[in-house]
């Protein structure tokens, strides 16, 4: 069987890989795995920049092929915004509430809703030998948020082609269209490949 590192401590992003990732083939060990260390500082400009620090430094500590994923959602109001900033925009905002109503007025008084959620995910299996997938999903702000499922902007994101948000889908739903399943099938597809070698 072979071992492979996701290079996170998020539960829910865990939650998402393992469920998509899920064939005999493939041990996914995640950072709780290993003993507390310092994180490599993210400070790409894009999201392929951040996630290969994290799957490069992943692959050179532990010395088995790993993948990281830098995830964000961009909004046409707010200048498409804050993008691979998003975890850091809702702390300086001072948390979901404050951040959604921030959003949601700004889309209001622009009279633009338009958003898409992006993942990239890269994977690190040899010293310079990294491949990204991506993953990007276009919608709207919804006009307040909605349900209780999900992370982060999940209760304001309602994508094309559905009348809900992310925070109102089961996980099931969520993990068939969402940006960050999109580049794990096409990460998952590349595994699959590689491994029946």
């Amino acid at each position: 069987m072979s071992k492979l590192i996701f290079f996170s401590f998020n539960q829910n992003k865990i939650q998402e890989v393992k469920k998509i990732l899920n064939y005999n083939k493939l041990k996914i060990l995640t950072l709780n795995n290993f003993p507390k260390f310092n994180e490599p500082k993210e400070d790409g400009n894009s999201f392929s920049e951040n996630a290969i620090i994290k799957s490069t430094f992943g692959f050179k500590k532990f010395g088995l092929s790993c993948f990281a994923d830098d995830s964000g959602i961009c909004i046409s109001a707010i200048n498409n915004k804050p993008g691979i900033k998003s975890k850091r925009f809702l702390e300086q905002k001072g948390g979901l509430k404050k951040t959604f109503e921030i959003i949601i007025n700004e889309a209001k008084r622009k009279k633009n809703f338009n958003a898409y959620f992006q993942t990239t995910i890269a994977l690190t299996i040899a010293e310079n030998n990294t491949i990204c997938f991506e993953g990007i999903v276009k919608g709207k702000i919804s006009k307040k948020p909605l349900g209780k499922g999900g992370f982060h902007y999940d209760p304001i994101f309602i994508p094309n082609g559905t009348k809900k948000t992310y925070a109102q889908m089961l996980n099931e739903e969520k993990n068939q269209i969402s940006h960050r399943a999109i580049a794990l099938n096409k990460l998952k597809e590349f595994l699959e490949k590689l491994f029946k070698q």
